[in-house]
């Protein structure tokens, strides 16, 4: 399983960074450097307070080996050819380290933060993927750009604009998904897909997991190299106090998730549908500090792996070595002893075995 990790230190594969606190620009090119020294697989940030972009930019040059993922830098309000040149820029400064991973967002924001008409996302994804791609074949290739759909009609590309071909032309896209429509999405299209962290093992199994496999289907495509980043709701701590501290995080996550309607199928599938509508009524009432007391400890388990830190690793492998390539987390580095904790978490979940997922998947 590859290890990342999120901004504070603590994912792995593609790191990534909670919503609540705004990133460090100025540190996030050692931040970095450390993972990369740390033996982390990659470094993934959230589009929420900065550009991911700029961000993957700056930790591109501190560092030599580490992947460089977007989690997830949001498709639709981008036109699909700023979006394949911001890639293409980061993939070319880092040599060859850029994971591209999009998501559609939901309707609110999509119409009332953006400005944008709201269509279905799974077609809409299906069709953006496809642009992107064939931008990056006409900049690589030479392939006159002739994309016709019905969300985008792109045929022109001049030289001006045109940035040539690069030496490590292939990104990865990786579309973030919870729902059956954007999972079959990602099976079709994508070359990975990023799972929720509300996504139960029993629901990734018996929901997301065959949907993938039927997109692939659709399109004749084998899933033998498809990656299955799970970005894992994690409490974990040095101390019992820092552990509780983590837990109480955790239950205002989980209640934040169960309050959007858009998360509730996870929900719905174990019997927490009545739970997800009254989060969601307290959400509209604007009585957020509610939201966390519904969460008890029962649910809490369901969601969130916890444990110190001496077992935490372990626990991420029981959890989802069988389902995810790639796990990420989010962790603080703060005491002297924290940085050696991720070195030895990082080889630990480092060293199981990658394909135990894809055979899951694929079904065998």
């Amino acid at each position: 399983m590859q290890l990342e990790t999120l901004l504070p230190l603590g994912k792995t594969d593609p790191g990534t960074r909670e919503a609540e606190t705004p990133l460090d620009i100025f540190k996030v090119a050692d931040d970095a450097k450390l993972l990369e020294a740390l033996g982390y697989y990659g470094l993934a940030v959230e589009e929420t307070k900065d550009d991911p972009f700029v961000l993957l930019a700056l930790a591109a040059r501190s560092t030599s080996r580490l992947m460089l993922g977007t989690s997830v830098a949001i498709a639709f309000p981008r036109a699909p050819a700023i979006t394949a040149l911001s890639a293409w820029t980061v993939q070319k400064l880092s040599r060859g380290r850029m994971l591209l991973g999009l998501g559609p967002q939901v309707k609110g924001h999509i119409e009332r933060r953006y400005g944008l008409k709201w269509s279905p996302p799974g077609p809409w994804m299906r069709e953006y993927v496809n642009a992107v791609r064939a931008i990056w074949d006409c900049w690589q290739n030479g392939t006159p750009l002739d994309v016709k759909g019905e969300h985008y009609n792109l045929n022109l590309m001049v030289p001006l604009v045109n940035p040539g071909p690069i030496e490590h032309p292939y990104i990865p896209i990786h579309l973030a998904a919870i729902g059956p429509v954007m999972s079959r999405i990602a099976g079709e299209v994508g070359d990975g897909i990023r799972i929720h962290p509300v996504s139960t093992p029993r629901y990734i199994r018996e929901v997301m997991f065959p949907q993938i496999r039927e997109g692939a289907a659709r399109t004749g495509r084998s899933l033998e190299k498809f990656d299955i980043l799970m970005k894992a709701l994690v409490a974990t701590g040095a101390t019992d106090e820092k552990l509780e501290v983590q837990i109480g995080d955790a239950r205002s996550r989980i209640a934040f998730y169960a309050s959007t309607p858009s998360y509730a199928p996870p929900f719905n599938q174990i019997g927490l549908a009545d739970l997800a509508v009254e989060c969601q009524a307290l959400s509209r009432a604007k009585r957020w500090d509610e939201l966390p007391g519904m969460i008890d400890d029962k649910v809490l388990a369901e969601f969130v792996v916890i444990g110190k830190h001496d077992v935490i690793a372990q626990k991420l492998d029981e959890r989802f070595g069988n389902l995810a390539t790639h796990v990420e987390f989010s962790l603080p580095v703060e005491a002297p002893g924290d940085a050696e904790r991720l070195r030895s978490m990082a080889g630990e979940i480092q060293s199981r075995d990658i394909g135990r997922a894809r055979r899951t998947l694929i079904g065998e």
